[in-house]
């Protein structure tokens, strides 16, 4: 990391991460943090968003109270494509000078943020829990969890701006609008002499599949040990599928190759914040817990009365998760008309 003057840099942003056109739902809980953050160093909440025809979705960041929005256009920015977008973000890092930089710990903004911190030669904080500024330095403190979730390890920057750090999906509240509020767009035409991306996308395949992303679902069905073997991991399945939810699994049944990793909830998986989230045949080990303990309702079946898992949970039932699920499946049929 390379010292620099700090006081040529101020205000905070956020990456407005969009898919397709449309701003994705982390950017929500970054605007909440960097609203929060910026009314505690007194200073402005940018944002910046990169891609093509996003007229629309920077009148809606604007909603939310923002001070003003970049909006970075290009057809070739359309898809995210690492090097495009890093390139962008720089050079409008060098012409605005932000102090602080918040993104989402995605498939993007881990591609992202790191590759811009080498060029910038400055810190990153990644998958963040936590964050602080000092008022007075604008100096930031981040909480990240570590060695599987049994330590939180703070990050400290001191001299280096602009600091980088992403903030783990449904880890913050979402924002809430603020249309009191007049924002300024500052609209960028990048040319494309400025995108020498070596590579480029041809065309976006949605994955097959009608089952509720795992990430975004209210209600999400989860398995571990319990369920004996993979065998018996459609009974997770279906249970989900009939309440309208995803399935996930815990990292030593995807370890154990049961199940495929994008179904992992936990500290190193998915953290999930759902309405109603049922354990099914789950022990509760930390590194699990951190992924899900969120959740408004926490349903644990476990023939083990003594697991960690009903120290969190809303409801336990204590019994043969074999036995239960099949029974409450049925039974949930009934009631639903399903």
């Amino acid at each position: 990391m390379t010292a620099v003057n700090v006081s040529e840099y101020k205000n905070i942003w956020i990456f407005a991460e969009q898919k397709q056109g449309k701003i994705t739902n982390p950017v929500y809980e970054l605007m909440s943090a960097g609203q929060e953050l910026a009314k505690n160093r007194n200073c402005q909440l940018w944002g910046v968003i990169i891609g093509h025809n996003l007229d629309q979705q920077v009148s809606l960041l604007l909603e939310y109270g923002l001070d003003k929005v970049i909006q970075a256009e290009n057809l070739k920015l359309a898809s995210f494509i690492e090097e495009s977008y890093v390139q962008v973000l720089q050079d409008l890092v060098i012409e605005y000078r932000p102090e602080l930089i918040l993104g989402p710990a995605t498939f993007y903004g881990k591609s992202l943020f790191p590759r811009l911190g080498v060029k910038l030669q400055t810190g990153v904080a990644a998958d963040c829990i936590k964050v602080t500024i000092d008022p007075a330095s604008g100096d930031v403190a981040a909480t990240r969890p570590t060695y599987g979730g049994n330590v939180l390890a703070e990050i400290t920057f001191s001299q280096v701006r602009p600091q980088l750090v992403t903030l783990r999906p449904k880890a913050f509240r979402e924002a809430t609008k603020n249309t009191n509020k007049g924002g300024e767009v500052i609209k960028k035409q990048i040319s494309d002499d400025k995108l020498t991306a070596s590579k480029q996308v041809k065309e976006v395949v949605k994955e097959a599949g009608t089952m509720a992303n795992l990430a975004e679902a209210d209600i999400i069905v989860s398995g571990g040990r319990g369920l004996k073997g993979p065998e018996n991991f459609h009974l997770v399945q279906e249970l989900a599928q009939v309440l309208g939810g995803a399935w996930g699994a815990t990292r030593a049944v995807v370890d154990a190759g049961w199940v495929p990793y994008p179904h992992q909830v936990g500290q190193t998986g998915k953290t999930v914040n759902p309405k109603l989230y049922i354990a099914c045949g789950i022990s509760g080990a930390i590194q699990h817990l951190v992924g899900m303990q969120s959740a408004k309702v926490i349903v644990a079946i476990n023939k083990d009365k003594d697991a960690p898992i009903f120290k969190v949970a809303t409801y336990g039932i204590v019994g043969d998760v074999l036995e239960i699920l099949p029974a409450l499946t049925k039974k949930l049929k009934e009631v639903l008309k399903k």
